[in-house]
């Protein structure tokens, strides 16, 4: 069901009521229908009974409340649908709700989109924050964690970045992400407003919208399509399971110093075409390079493509956090998890044509 931009909507099956005396805490996670953010919302609302959790999403094309089905009817959960760029109904959002801590996802995230339109991705990933942070430091709020990408340094195939490197971004998503970023930084040092700001690697596993290169090979080979990589295919990605985002980002609500940065990446790489090809050989059964390279095609890059992100992640190590989830692991709950669930999009099919679209 839809409902009119900046409607507060609670979930539809239950009815939201505080239990006595109130919740401990109350958290806002923006884009909660989303990718990494519904994982977030769900650990929440398992873990911490006590506290409730306002998902606040405008339910835009790569969101799916289907995400959300394991805590729907959860009492410390609750749904809101708006917009982050709706200045009145952020404004009155945080009048009303008494938010204590906000997790803010909520962004146009797909590098290839940006492209061709990176005035939408500065609209939303810039000018939304900007209205939220605005609202978030008028009503006081205790913590403000924003997530950002491993993407604002730039490529590099040797540097490895740490908090401290120069942010050099090569695509508009990357620079409307490291833009917002200087606005939630300057939030503390002119106002000492408690923010944090995280940067991952890529982060894969359930629940992501097959736009982006593991859900889209997945689905592609699901349906027994093609591969289609950018390119050359060497460039390389560091993966991160879902899971152990949420375990970063729960050891940061409680041990992060505000007014700090943290990287949150991994030692594990492969590059697209090696992807492509454990991909095939898994779901494909192929036994010969021929017959995997059968599944490959290969399509026009995308303007920019960085080679490597490299970031070290000693800050985050001190607190605790390690990645644990292997890939192997990891990797094998994803492809079954689409299995059943690729239909959770209206529009996924359209999802999975290469860039630009090609026939």
């Amino acid at each position: 069901m839809s409902y009119p931009s900046g409607t507060v909507v609670l979930s539809a099956r239950h009815d939201s009521a505080e239990p006595p005396g109130g919740f401990r805490k109350r958290f806002l996670v923006t884009g909660g229908a989303g990718f990494i953010a519904s994982h977030m919302i769900i650990s929440l609302v398992e873990n911490l009974s006590d506290c409730l959790v306002m998902n606040l999403d405008k339910l835009d094309y790569c969101a799916s409340l289907k995400n959300l089905d394991a805590i729907s009817s959860k009492p410390n959960y609750k749904f809101l649908q708006g917009d982050i760029c709706d200045s009145h109904f952020i404004k009155q959002l945080f009048e009303t709700e008494n938010i204590d801590v906000v997790l803010h996802f909520a962004a146009q995230t797909h590098v290839d989109l940006s492209f061709l339109d990176s005035c939408k991705f500065a609209y939303v990933n810039i000018y939304g924050t900007h209205i939220l942070l605005n609202a978030a430091y008028e009503a006081g709020v205790e913590k403000f964690i924003y997530i950002s990408t491993d993407e604002v340094y730039g490529g590099s195939l040797d540097q490895e970045f740490d908090e401290t490197s120069p942010k050099q971004p090569t695509n508009p998503y990357a620079s409307s992400k490291a833009a917002a970023e200087s606005f939630v930084l300057s939030f503390w040092e002119r106002y000492k407003f408690p923010v944090i700001i995280t940067r991952f690697s890529n982060v894969y596993g359930p629940h992501q919208y097959p736009e982006k290169v593991i859900p889209k090979f997945i689905s592609l080979l699901q349906q027994n399509r093609k591969c289609c990589i950018h390119g050359s295919g060497i460039q390389t990605r560091s993966f991160l399971y879902a899971s152990d985002v949420v375990d970063a980002l729960l050891i940061i609500l409680k041990l992060g110093k505000v007014g700090d940065i943290y990287n949150i990446g991994t030692n594990f790489e492969i590059s697209v075409t090696q992807l492509a090809k454990e991909l095939i050989q898994m779901i494909q059964n192929t036994s010969s390079d021929t017959e995997t390279e059968h599944w490959m095609c290969y399509v026009n890059d995308r303007p920019i493509n960085d080679l490597r992100y490299m970031m070290k992640s000693e800050k985050m190590h001190s607190l605790g956090w390690r990645p644990k989830v292997q890939w192997k692991e990891g990797i094998e709950k994803t492809i079954q998890w689409y299995k059943n669930n690729f239909h959770n999009w209206k529009n996924a099919e359209k999802a999975l044509e290469p860039f630009p679209c090609q026939a």
